[in-house]
């Protein structure tokens, strides 16, 4: 890889960064079926909860996916150095959020697989401008290509186990919003009383 492309590849990293933190509030918020209205354009984004390698400490990821034959596909598009799949390879047992549903499950490495081209193109399908962004139309794009540039994506599969619910899952600060709510009502009430 040459200077420009690691550039371009950071600044790419950079991104995702900025965007995966802003998913992650919005499904804590409750909005993760929102975020997932557009799915040709946004992608399909779940949200990962994985044990850090080397701190044991939960960490969650937003990504795009697909789902075939009810397990759950995913892709670490920079490949192995990606820090939460280096995390779910340690400890492959994780949490999934989805747009309706939150599940205990078991992450695999199967970039081996004979189904790993059309299960990542699926995957890639599945996420909207991010394949785009990476110059990638899966759409359209042959297969010999199609594996030559994402010969370094790693595809994860994930097979649901236990259904969850409670604390600590998707949603966690929606009650943020009835309390914003009563409190601009307030306001407005308030500035109303005083005219």
């Amino acid at each position: 890889m040459d200077e420009k492309e690691k550039q371009m590849e950071d600044m790419l990293r950079q991104g995702f960064i900025y965007i995966n933190r802003f998913m992650l509030v919005m499904w804590r918020l409750g909005l993760g079926p929102w975020v997932n209205i557009w799915p040709a354009v946004i992608g399909r984004i779940m949200v990962i909860t994985h044990k850090g390698r080397k701190s044991g400490l939960s960490r969650q990821t937003p990504v795009n996916y697909t789902i075939i034959d009810r397990d759950i596909y995913c892709t670490a598009a920079f490949g192995e150095k990606s820090d939460w799949y280096q995390n779910m390879m340690q400890n492959p047992e994780v949490e999934v959020w989805l747009p309706g549903s939150w599940w205990e499950g078991l992450a695999q490495d199967i970039s081996d697989s004979e189904m790993r081209s059309p299960y990542l193109r699926q995957v890639l399908i599945a996420s909207g401008f991010a394949a785009r962004a990476v110059g990638i139309n899966p759409h359209t794009m042959p297969d010999d290509k199609f594996e030559e540039v994402t010969e370094s994506y790693r595809l994860i599969r994930i097979q649901r186990r236990e259904a969850r619910t409670g604390k600590g899952g998707p949603g966690d600060l929606a009650w943020v919003w009835p309390v914003t709510t009563m409190i601009l009502l307030s306001v407005v009430f308030l500035m109303k009383k005083r005219k």
